[in-house]
Parts: structure tokens; sequence; C-alpha cells
């Protein structure tokens, strides 16, 4: 089944990211201004490695595949764009909607829909990639990272370009890029952190009902938090940005950061209970607990192994603390009734892992345990 699951996902994510690759290029290639497009593209990806680091910063206690976050990257810049301007432009044809109904309606609805899809997909294919509320900010993170880069670009070139109501040139671009790029990078991934928290309280809960409206309630703070920046840009020429951003989105954006961290320290606590059920079961010997749950300790524990074992030593710490924290999460799901379908055949793959590499292990004298875990 997992098996199964995995390549439908990769199969979907891979055919519709391509599919949105090409209708990027071909937008791009339409502007035929290859010097706009050339500033677009170096100027949006200046916040894109702070961005990313910050995400990957939440992410260590049990860090997420590197592929599935590379695939949220390019979900959000390619089919996620893609798919909202499409939708968008479907809009103006068939509806014929103005352009403040088209930015504070239309964007909103089909950018966080698009944009949330992703998620949605990992719900339903790789559910066990999901351990909670921070995995889904992260994923979200990356989705919104991925859009706002590609988006970036494609507002940057036209205001390099310039239109009938704009003069172009570099001093607009800039005037653009520190609106977008330096005041206001995390908005994308703000507004899709909403959907996933949504998805992150359906994977930790037990209730079907919760399944449905977590996410949905996600995805319509997502909305709402999207139409409101967006409105703001149509005050009296978007000076009344300034004070939504102040007054609303930069306490907003504090207290989601504050809730992440907080989020972030939980994953600790719940890291340590999870793998001391663990020891007493007998998967892993209770004197490794501190140093797999702190992560001070797992960087003291690969320096330790590479000082005396050299780098085959500090792959093998690496490769075991990897595998016991993804037990302890799994495990964490197990005892709180939320264990994906095929948790047992999880469980014993990280353990057998494990058990393969304990010889190879080399802990500090303060961890060493006396008694090896038999499983």
């Amino acid at each position: 089944m997992r098996s199964r699951d995995t390549i439908v996902f990769t199969a979907l994510v891979g055919t519709v990211m391509f599919v949105g690759a090409g209708v990027m290029a071909l937008v791009l290639l339409a502007a035929g201004a290859p010097d706009a497009i050339a500033i677009g593209v170096v100027l949006a990806a200046i916040p894109v490695g702070p961005l990313i680091g910050s995400y990957l910063w939440l992410d260590r206690y049990e860090p997420e595949p590197r592929s599935l976050l590379l695939l949220g990257l390019g979900w959000g810049a390619f089919v996620a764009t893609s798919a909202a301007l499409f939708l968008q432009a479907f809009d103006a044809f068939a509806l014929g909607s103005g352009e403040a109904t088209q930015s504070v309606v239309v964007a909103p609805l089909t950018e966080e829909a698009a944009k949330g899809l992703f998620i949605l997909l990992l719900l339903l294919y790789r559910r066990a990639e999901l351990d909670g509320i921070l995995d889904g900010i992260v994923y979200a993170g990356m989705v919104g990272i991925g859009f706002a880069f590609m988006e970036n670009i494609l507002y940057l070139s036209q205001a390099y370009i310039g239109d009938d109501d704009h003069v172009g040139g570099i001093e607009s671009t800039v005037s653009l890029f520190v609106v977008r790029g330096v005041f206001s990078p995390f908005a994308h991934p703000f507004f899709t952190a909403f959907i996933g928290i949504g998805v992150g309280i359906a994977v930790s809960s037990r209730s079907r009902v919760v399944h449905v409206v977590a996410p949905a309630v996600g995805y319509a703070f997502a909305v709402g938090a999207h139409a409101l920046w967006n409105a703001s840009l149509l005050l009296d020429d978007g000076s009344g940005a300034l004070g939504t951003y102040f007054v609303l989105m930069v306490p907003a954006f504090l207290v989601l950061v504050g809730f992440a961290i907080w989020a972030r320290r939980r994953e600790g606590a719940v890291l340590a209970a999870a793998l001391t059920d663990c020891a007493r079961r007998g998967f892993l010997h209770p004197n490794e607990i501190p140093w797999l749950a702190r992560l001070p300790a797992r960087r003291e524990c690969r320096r330790y192994a590479a000082s005396v074992g050299g780098d085959e030593a500090r792959n093998a710490m690496k490769l075991y603390q990897t595998e016991a924290i993804e037990l302890g999460f799994l495990h964490h799901r197990f005892l709180r009734g939320t264990a994906p379908p095929n948790y047992r055949e999880l469980g014993e793959q990280h353990v057998q892992r494990m058990y393969l590499l304990r010889p190879h292990l080399i802990w500090p004298r303060a961890a060493m345990p006396t008694v090896g875990a038999d499983r």
C-alpha cells in the first residue's frame, strides 16, 4: 500500500509539475523581454534563501524528506502559479470580473486552493510524513515560497517593462522589490500556513469530522488573510497597505512565528515521551533517549562519533538518529490512536534498520548503553 501510494503521488505531482513548468515557460517567453526576466529572476531569488533557511530551522526535530520539500517548492513555483493564472484568466473571460474583484476575491480563492492542494495530496498519499501541525506549516511554507518566487518574477519583470499606466525601468522594479521582497516576502507562506495548520490538526485527531472541517477552516483563514492583504493594496492607491502591514500583518505573522516555535519545542517533549515508551518495549536503550530527543545532544553524538570513528561512524550515528526519531513520532501517533494504517510495517522497518546500525555506533561515554536493545 505504501509503495503504491508513493508511486501514485510521485507520478501525479511529477506530471502536473512538468505541465506547469511548460506553462510558466510559455508565459515568460511571451513577455519577449529576456533582460526584464533576468532582472526579475535575480531580485525574486534574493529572499528565497533566508525563507527556506527559516523553515528548515523549524523542521530540525524531525526533518522532512528533502525530496518532498523540493516538490513543495516546485509545486508552488510551477503548478500553483500556472493553475492560478489559468483560473483567473478564465474568470476574467467568462465572468468579466473587474480588477478589484479579481484581486480581493478570485486571486485568494484560486491561489490558496492551488497551493493547498499539494498539502492535501500529502494527506491522501503520504500521510505517514505528516506528524502534526509543525509539518503542515513547513510544507505550506515551502509551497508558499515557490509560489512567491515565480509570482515575483512575473511582477518584477512587468515592472521593468512598464505599461500604459506605469513607466518601466530599474527604479520601478526596485521599488516593487522593496514592497514584495523586503517588507512582505513571507506573505504567501503566511497565508498558506493556515492550510498547513488545518491539515496538521486533521492528522492529529481521531475525529472524522475534524479530518474534513480542520483543512476547510484552514483554507478559509488562508483566503481571508490573503483577501485582506490584497484589499489593503487597493485602498488609496496602496497607501492602506502600510497600515495593514504594521497593524495586522506583522502582529499576525509574529503570532504565527511564536506558535511555530512553541510547536517545535513541544515536538521535543513529544519525542522524549514516545522514545521512553519505545525503550520500555525494548526498541532502544533508555540511555539513548536524552541523546536523541535534544538537538544539541544529537550534534554532540555525531561530533564524538566522527572524532573517534571518522565519517563512517558519523554517518552511522546520523542514520540511526533519523530512524529513531521517525520511530518516535510514529509511535507517538500510535499512542494517540492517529497512526497511519501501515504503521506496523513502518515501525518494523525503523526498528530493523536501527538493529543493523547499532553495531556501528560510537556513543559519547556518558551515553554508552550497557546493554543493547535486542530488536
